[in-house]
């Protein structure tokens, strides 16, 4: 693994060694896990432009809302904390 990579990601994405539609991905996913309500046609429109079909969009969306889920899930269980 490129830890270049993994540290820019670690330290902010948007500055990060990453391709343009692997940055239009990060920023919807973003959004979406700061606040789902707020992702607009407008924000599928710009991964539709850079690459991703109905079916990656859709791929997208479950898999950064189940991370969000389990984390929340975790975290509210205390999941990794010390007792």
């Amino acid at each position: 693994m490129d830890e270049g990579l993994v540290e820019g990601l670690q330290k902010d994405y948007t500055t990060a060694p990453i391709t343009e539609p692997e940055r239009v991905m990060l920023d919807y996913v973003v959004k979406l896990t700061k606040d789902a309500t707020k992702v607009s046609p407008e924000d599928h429109k710009r991964l539709r432009a850079a690459g991703f079909d109905d079916k990656g969009i859709l791929q997208i969306t479950l898999i950064a809302s189940w991370f969000n889920y389990i984390n929340r899930v975790a975290d509210s269980l205390g999941v990794g904390r010390s007792s």
